[in-house]
């Protein structure tokens, strides 16, 4: 028991929907006024007075224990309760039955803006936090100057929170949870709020934590961050434990095969799994053939052209797209990138798409995740993971009369010669 920091015991969270509430005193005084009016003669109201209500269980029977010292991810898609497991565990939220022990102090970063008080400046909130936390106000100025340094805002360091951008909110609240030395670090999935560059500081980040010997728990829909950090995932799906925590490469590969296979058929426009600060949002990815006719199904060597179709609401300037395949969730067997090429473009206005030419196809016949990403300097417009998943068909790369056949190892082909 002494080497556990988070224990959860069949942890449920239960809302009930669409039972009228009263969010103030003047509203219940006033709907009583109204009542005493009414009495005797239907009420204008009655129609939803008693509407009938709906339960829905956040959670149901989640179960779980992480050793001090691990990094866990815990993956799933979009309203599989892994913010509301995050809550209950920072103590935001009550659970319905269950319990959590929690053996350490704690550190969260969940939404933007959580336990800051807007009207408070970047310093008065440092400080806030560290208290919160538990810390004497001597260890908070010891930390104070790293976490001004790491979240790049000391220009703005005495300017009110609430006039902060979402950008500066993440930046400055990772710098307090990370630098304030929580034994237990809980950390969602906001960092997509933040630029490229600083998604990868914060992660280098939570490396350094998790080497440290201090726990993380880390929630993120990246499979390639929860793959560099975690040793371990769990894989929550509509509220329960689709698959309890296991080997980081089995978890994600549960989640590739059961919960991606689903959002993979979701018109683009449904997708909320994704990242960015949504100045240009991909509308559509098509295949064609090198005349433009579309492709359904691709073939190992052939010529193929990728549309990335978009649509953005003013002109963006050094706009960089990519493209990636792999054969599980988080995975890049091949990147096509126009940052490789030199070749972002200078501006990007209104509706229509990039073209990505790829003269062979270098992959092995199988199964991929297609997954597309865009950003302007350095904000991140658009990011959808495992948007689209093709078959690749045998087929004749090296131009010899032998078609490639699937491998279990679904390497990379690349022309080469032997002499």
């Amino acid at each position: 028991m002494n080497d556990i920091a988070i224990r959860v015991e069949n942890l449920s969270k239960h809302y009930r929907i669409g039972v009228e509430r009263h969010d103030t005193l003047r509203d219940a005084l006033s709907d009583f006024r109204l009542g005493i009016l009414d009495f005797g003669r239907k009420s204008p109201k009655s129609k939803i007075a008693n509407p009938k209500s709906e339960e829905f269980w956040a959670l149901r029977d989640v179960s779980f224990e992480v050793q001090r010292g691990e990094v866990v991810g815990v993956i799933g898609r979009n309203g599989a309760g892994k913010s509301t497991l995050l809550k209950i565990l920072s103590r935001i939220t009550e659970p319905t039955t269950g319990f959590v022990e929690l053996h350490g102090r704690v550190g969260s970063l969940l939404e933007v803006g959580t336990g800051f008080h807007p009207e408070l400046t970047g310093r008065e909130n440092i400080y806030l936090n560290g208290a919160i936390l538990g810390m004497k106000r001597t260890e908070i100025a010891r930390k104070f100057d790293e976490i001004v340094a790491f979240s790049e805002i000391e220009k703005f360091l005495d300017t009110p929170v609430k006039r902060y951008s979402s950008g500066m909110y993440v930046r400055l609240a990772f710098a307090v949870a990370a630098h304030l030395e929580p034994e237990i670090l809980l950390v969602d999935e906001v960092l997509a709020v933040g630029d490229a560059a600083f998604q990868k500081k914060c992660l280098g980040k939570m490396g350094d934590i998790a080497g440290e010997g201090r726990t993380v728990l880390f929630v993120s829909h990246n499979m390639a961050a929860v793959l560099e950090l975690c040793t371990h995932a769990i894989v929550l799906q509509s509220g329960e434990m689709a698959l309890s925590k296991s080997d980081k490469f089995l978890s994600i590969d549960f989640y590739s095969k059961t919960v991606i296979n689903g959002l993979v058929n979701l018109d683009i426009g449904e997708r909320l799994d994704r990242s960015g600060s949504g100045k240009l949002r991909f509308t559509e990815v098509t295949f064609h053939r090198s005349n433009g006719e579309p492709l359904s199904v691709l073939t190992c060597g052939q010529f193929l052209r990728i549309r990335l179709h978009y649509s953005c609401l003013k002109l963006l300037h050094d706009v960089s797209v990519s493209i990636s395949f792999g054969a599980h969730a988080g995975e890049n067997k091949i990147l096509l990138w126009t940052s490789l090429l030199d070749a972002n473009y200078k501006e990007v206005n209104g509706s229509g798409y990039f073209e990505c030419i790829v003269p062979r196809l270098p992959l092995f016949p199988g199964t991929y995740f297609v997954s597309i990403y865009c950003q302007s300097g350095l904000e991140i417009l658009d990011w959808i993971r495992e948007v689209k998943m093709v078959e690749i068909q045998e087929g004749n790369f090296f131009g010899i009369d032998r078609l490639v056949k699937q491998s279990g190892q679904l390497a990379v082909l690349v022309d080469h010669d032997w002499r």
